[in-house]
Formats: structure tokens, C-alpha cells, sequence
């Protein structure tokens, strides 16, 4: 698909034009050159209205096959070597879209011995399905408590399915905490990042949030160091 104007890209509306010159946008080698940097796509569509990551994935695609050229005039650089060194030293090259380490929390010893112990228990821990559920597929897994005066599987006879007991349960110092240790709190706009600690806790994103609002917030948690973790990219 040869793209020449920006009323070519699919899913693009009038107003969207007006939008994007609002951003600086109005060629279609700047709007290429704005998809493949992540920090102005989150900014597409945070300000373009009825623009989401599936509408920007579609344009990207288009865009692919366009070649991008960039003019760059030819200047003769000529420096001392004493200066080139200094600059070497003084400037630390980070390539775009290299991968950052998450956060991780500060834990004790005593939560990290219970994380590991919770693996190893997690790991051996039974799946627990509830009573006859091989015998009629209405029942599902889910696990229910049997009941009946006559269950053999109440009784704890033997060959029956193990049922939920307490010895099953992990370590209580690693409770309710994510695999990685944090504490998680569930957020579903910008104001419930106020307060969280971020060697202690993560946000997760609540399931209703839209993706312009889901954007602000990561943005907003990385200002403040929070690790996200449901992030969208």
C-alpha cells in the first residue's frame, strides 16, 4: 500500500488531522518517524480521538513498505583527540528499545526464605477438583466442598481425591504477595498511585481501564519509580 498523504492510512479521520498537527505531526514522514519512537506513540494516542494500539499497529503496517530517508548534510568534524576522548568518557550511549531491568523490592530475609519456600510448595501442591467432576461435565473443576452424608470422598477414603486442607497452605510471611514479592494494589486512575510505596508495592491496572487512562498511569508510575505490573508494552 503506497502511502502518500495522510488521508491514505486506514482508520484515519478529518479530525485526526487537526489533531496531529496539535503535536507537531503533519507529514507522513513525521507521523512514520513518530510510530517506531515508543514515547510519541503513547502520545498519538492519548491525543487522537478514536486512535488506539490497534489502529497505530495498522498504520505501522502500511508505513513499512514507505522508505525512510533522512537528509543528512556532510560536515567535515574536526577535533583534537584529547577533546574525542573526554567525550567518550563523558557520554554514555543508550540504544532505543534496550531492555531495562524491572523494578524488584526490598525484601528480608525472612520473605525471601518464604518466597522460595511458597515455590517449592506451590509446586507439589495437588489440584484440587471438586466431587465427580470426571462424571458430569456440568459440574466443571472449580473446586466445591463435598457434602453429602454418604460421600466416600468426605470420609477421606482411600483412592478418592485429595480435598483443600490447611497443611496445603504457604508460608504466612509470603501470603498474598506476588512472585516477585511485591504487594500488589489495584489502581483505576492516576490519583491511586498517590501513597504507594514503591519498595514495597505494585499497581496493577484495573480491568475496566481504557487505554488512554491506562496510559497516563503508566506514565505517572514510572515518574515515580512504581513497577506496573500489567503493563501494556
Amino acid at each position: 500500500m503506497s502511502v502518500r498523504t495522510l488521508t491514505d492510512l486506514p482508520g484515519l479521520k478529518e479530525g485526526n488531522i487537526e489533531e496531529l498537527e496539535q503535536i507537531g505531526i503533519t507529514s507522513v514522514s513525521e507521523l512514520r518517524d513518530a510510530l517506531f519512537d515508543e514515547a510519541r506513540v503513547k502520545e498519538v494516542i492519548k491525543n487522537l480521538s478514536g486512535v488506539g494500539p490497534k489502529t497505530v499497529d495498522n498504520w505501522k503496517d502500511a508505513l513499512k513498505g514507505e522508505v525512510q530517508t533522512s537528509k543528512v548534510p556532510d560536515v567535515e568534524i574536526v577535533e583534537e583527540a584529547e577533546d574525542e576522548e573526554e567525550e567518550d568518557a563523558d557520554v554514555e550511549v543508550v540504544e532505543s528499545g534496550a531492555y531495562v531491568a524491572k523494578a524488584k523490592p526490598e525484601l528480608s530475609d525472612e520473605t525471601a526464605e518464604a518466597l522460595a519456600k511458597r515455590a517449592i510448595i506451590s509446586g507439589r501442591r495437588p489440584a484440587f477438583k471438586r466431587q465427580e467432576w470426571f462424571r458430569y461435565s456440568k459440574l466443571g473443576e472449580k473446586w466445591r466442598k463435598p457434602k453429602g452424608i454418604h460421600s466416600k470422598m468426605k470420609r477421606r477414603l482411600k483412592r478418592r481425591p485429595p480435598m483443600v486442607d490447611i497443611g496445603f497452605r504457604g508460608p504466612a510471611a509470603a501470603r498474598g504477595l506476588h512472585p516477585s514479592g511485591f504487594e500488589e494494589v489495584l489502581v483505576y486512575n492516576v490519583d491511586g498511585l498517590e501513597g504507594i510505596d514503591p519498595k514495597a508495592q505494585a499497581v496493577r491496572i484495573g480491568g475496566t481501564v481504557g487505554t488512554k487512562k491506562r496510559i497516563a498511569i503508566e506514565d505517572r508510575a514510572a515518574e515515580l519509580g512504581i513497577r506496573v505490573l500489567n503493563r501494556m508494552v
